[in-house]
């Protein structure tokens, strides 16, 4: 389960660099196992030019490499029409708006389940959320409570 947990926390890295750099319609298909699928996920999204599909595909790898992730195979960088980051469990597809239309990933995998960025983001923080507000109505409990101030009066 731990595996599963990392892979989501790496993806959803994946989805917060692209969501920096102002990525367009950001979309994460979970593939099938048994569709013949060569990877678990894939994030797909859209830059409006060269230099932002770059700037999309660096936010990237950066952002994952500080995870201690490194892309096992890239292509398509230099063209900048359609930018792949393989990171075995996940790939991460940067299209041009044109490319991203001509080849339509989204109808060629269409038995995958498309997911929304914000449900792949949310399950962690909601169990991070309530293990904290656990873990402080428990303190909340046990400490001590604290004296009620009593106001002076004048004379």
């Amino acid at each position: 389960m731990k595996k599963k947990d990392d892979l989501k926390h790496q993806v959803n890295e994946a989805i917060l660099a692209c969501q920096d750099k102002q990525a367009n319609h950001v979309t994460v298909l979970e593939l099938e196992k048994d569709s013949g699928a060569f990877t678990d996920y894939f994030v797909m999204c859209s830059g409006t030019n060269p230099r932002q599909i770059q700037a999309i595909a660096d936010a990237v790898d950066e952002r994952l490499e500080a995870l201690g992730l490194r892309v096992t195979h890239s292509e398509g960088y230099k063209q900048a029409e359609w930018v792949l980051l393989d990171y075995v469990d996940f790939v991460v597809h940067i299209f041009s708006e044109k490319a991203r239309q001509f080849y339509d990933l989204e109808r060629l995998w269409k038995s995958a389940k498309r997911l929304e960025p914000a449900e792949l983001m949310a399950k962690p923080r909601r169990t991070a959320i309530a293990k904290a507000t656990t873990a402080r109505s428990t303190t909340a409990k046990t400490a001590s409570p604290t004296p009620k101030k009593t106001r002076k009066r004048k004379a």
